[in-house]
């Protein structure tokens, strides 16, 4: 393994489950948080926004938003990091 090899970026989606789903509006407009998409930064931390669907339905911009400060939330987050890290570490090559 190269040690110089540059990887520009690694994210993934995260569902949220139903229990920790909240509400926020933008643009005058309510939506229900569905998704995390979380990142990892270069300094090794996690970067994360939330997306999700019109509560009145229909279709909508793909807007971010930030993600509360609850303890529920982090642990979702950092839960789900580590599940990434495992799957990747047991990767198979191509397919």
């Amino acid at each position: 393994m190269s040690d110089d090899l540059e990887v520009s970026a690694l994210a993934i989606n995260v569902t949220v489950p139903e229990a920790l789903r909240w509400t926020d509006t933008r643009r005058g407009q309510e939506f229900t948080l569905t998704t995390l998409n979380v990142r990892l930064l270069p300094d090794g931390h996690l970067a994360a926004k939330a997306y999700g669907r019109p509560v009145g339905g229909g279709r909508s911009g793909y807007v971010s938003f930030s993600v509360p400060d609850r303890p529920e939330l982090a642990a979702l987050i950092a839960d789900a990091a580590d599940r990434a890290a495992g799957l990747w570490a047991a990767h198979r090559g191509l397919g």
